[in-house]
């Protein structure tokens, strides 16, 4: 069996030149859309199928994290099966059911996805139950991330922020690096727990699940093994309205020929919210992933 190191391809770093003319700033992308499965999500998804004895694992998640699992299951042979809302991008639930797993489609108005993965586990006792970013195999997994680019003397990396995996397993690998580098988390402005969350030193969940364009992002709540990490490890916390989030998709294509899904351009977004932040800084957006459906993408750009 492959080593998660081994297992995960190491990511794209570009340096735009025309997008840093546009901006006026040093920008340098970290893409993780080339990432098996199209996302980061493949890095912490295969490191819970290599690290749990289970012989099948369940979870729930709108589309990365699914189809990563997915994956990383059909490469150590378990089980998998992902409770998705049925809203999730349709890319994303065929690439789930391409893998062999199962996708359990459910309507958010009338059923959490929580509630659904605590009935599925009934019915499964022998799966392990997976969260998408509040579990430590996950965090683990991501800060291999961060350790790839630990070394190239950032002031800033700004991070997309939806249940606080990514930033938390960024966090992480800097802290055990010894890395100054700033980590700012960038959040959808129609689901700021995080940001809301940071600024008061709680925990504070949405509501509701959120109506924002970036659809990976659409969490109630930061994880609990997360928050404390982003507490003491993130510098701040960027709110991006969806016109910005659409803005930025539209510049990775035209300017860096890039496809990046809602979710990932929220590094970019944040920029586009406050340009003056960063000048004269060398600063890293990392995109998280590449994987929206081609309807919603065309209409984006």
């Amino acid at each position: 069996m492959l080593s998660l190191l081994d297992a995960i391809r190491p990511t794209t770093i570009i340096e735009p030149s025309k997008l840093r003319y546009h901006l006026g700033l040093d920008i340098t992308i970290v893409s993780e859309t080339f990432q098996h499965t199209g996302s980061f999500k493949f890095r912490a998804g295969y490191n819970v199928a290599i690290n749990v004895p289970n012989d099948s694992i369940l979870t729930a998640s709108s589309g990365n994290f699914g189809q990563a699992i997915a994956y990383a299951c059909k490469l150590t042979g378990k089980k998998c099966t992902v409770v998705m809302p049925e809203t999730s991008a349709k890319v994303k639930i065929d690439a789930v059911r391409s893998f062999g797993a199962t996708a359990d489609l459910i309507d958010v108005a009338k059923i959490g996805r929580a509630e659904r993965v605590a009935q599925l586990s009934e019915e499964m006792p022998e799966a392990y139950i997976a969260s998408p970013y509040d579990d430590e195999f996950v965090i683990e997994g991501n800060s291999t991330l961060g350790d790839e680019i630990a070394d190239r003397n950032f002031d800033a990396v700004i991070v997309p922020v939806g249940g606080g995996g990514l930033i938390s397993g960024t966090i992480r690998s800097f802290c055990r690096s010894g890395v100054m580098t700033e980590v700012i988390g960038a959040e959808p402005l129609l689901g700021n727990d995080a940001s809301r969350s940071f600024k008061a030193g709680e925990l504070i969940a949405n509501e509701s699940e959120p109506k924002t364009i970036a659809d990976g992002a659409r969490t109630v709540s930061l994880g609990s093994l997360n928050w404390p990490i982003i507490k003491y490890g993130a510098k701040d916390f960027i709110e991006v309205s969806d016109e910005k989030i659409a803005e930025a998709v539209k510049l990775y294509f035209g300017l860096v020929n890039l496809k990046s899904e809602p979710t990932g351009a929220l590094s970019l977004g944040a920029v586009l919210e406050n340009r003056q932040r960063f000048d004269g800084k060398r600063i890293c957006v990392i995109v998280s992933g590449g994987n929206v459906d081609p309807d919603i993408y065309r209409n984006l750009i």
